[in-house]
């Protein structure tokens, strides 16, 4: 599978960038034949993601080690919480332990943030969106921590999806020749998404038999109007300055998806430490 495929080129990489020829200082202080175990806990509130591609690092530098979990992906857990035993050499848990961790908090911060946007939205019928804002090479991973908090994923990159923004309306020379365009040349089943900005481009939109509507930079009352004028002729996304205090706003004009860059181009970590102890 594509995805499989990704995530072993992330964990390769990674590995490469970090550990490429040894680890110097690990390889000349720790005898080879000496094993550990390390326990890794949280010491914040939030949501855990990644804990199998975290595993995943562990077992390319030591494919005997074993790994106990005591969360599941998407789980809450506490400051203080324990999230996963491991043992094995300890020259592999001190050699993965820096890039094992990057992962894991990188996409549990994401999931962390993801399920505060979610709890805001309960019970509006509106679900949260992700965007293509994400780190370089690492879009599969942020992606599944989006999930793992509840949201929804959007289109993975420019292949699965059509999304027809302002430059491309330009160049097309208005929304119905880009959608016409657009139509003619993509594969059945994909759908179309069209950027707006008003309730003329909104029109247009449905005139030209969008899928899915994306109501840019509007205001609240905008927005309300402009899913009125769509009346179920299309999906709708708002899009534009999301943030946590304004979703639940933006959620009661009766947008069927808001998509917020920020949950994956703005990531706090989530603070997990690993300490290692010599096996007994």
């Amino acid at each position: 599978m594509k995805k499989d495929y990704l995530i072993d080129k992330i964990i390769a990489l990674a590995i490469e960038e970090d550990i490429d020829t040894g680890d110097i200082t690990t390889n000349a202080l720790v005898p080879e034949i000496s094993m550990a175990v390390a326990e890794m806990t949280a010491k914040a509130d939030g949501v855990i993601s990644g804990i199998e591609i975290a595993r995943k690092v562990f077992e390319q530098i030591d494919k005997n080690i074993l790994w106990t979990p005591f969360v599941k992906e998407g789980e809450h857990v506490k400051k203080g919480d324990r999230i996963v035993l491991i043992e094995g050499s300890f020259r592999a848990l001190l050699t993965a332990e820096r890039t094992a961790l990057n992962i894991l908090q990188r996409m549990s911060g994401i999931a962390t943030a993801v399920s505060l946007y979610v709890k805001e939205l309960e019970g509006t019928g509106t679900n949260l969106l992700d965007t293509r804002k994400t780190a370089p090479g690492m879009r599969i991973l942020d992606k599944m921590a989006v999930k793992a908090g509840g949201g929804t994923n959007h289109r993975m990159g420019l292949y699965d999806m059509a999304l027809i923004k302002d430059n491309h309306i330009k160049v097309a020379g208005g929304i119905p020749n880009a959608v016409t365009q657009v139509r003619k040349s993509i594969k059945p089943g994909i759908n179309i998404e069209v950027e707006v900005t008003n309730l003329d481009e909104t029109q247009q939109a449905i005139d030209s038999g969008a899928d899915i509507i994306m109501l840019d930079n509007m205001n609240t009352a905008q927005m309300a109007q402009a899913v009125k004028l769509i009346n179920g002729r299309a999906k709708t996304e708002a899009s534009g300055n999301m943030t946590l205090s304004r979703v639940k706003e933006v959620a009661s004009a009766g947008v069927d998806f808001i998509s917020v860059g920020a949950l994956t181009h703005s990531v706090t970590a989530l603070d997990i430490s690993m300490n290692i102890v010599p096996a007994k």
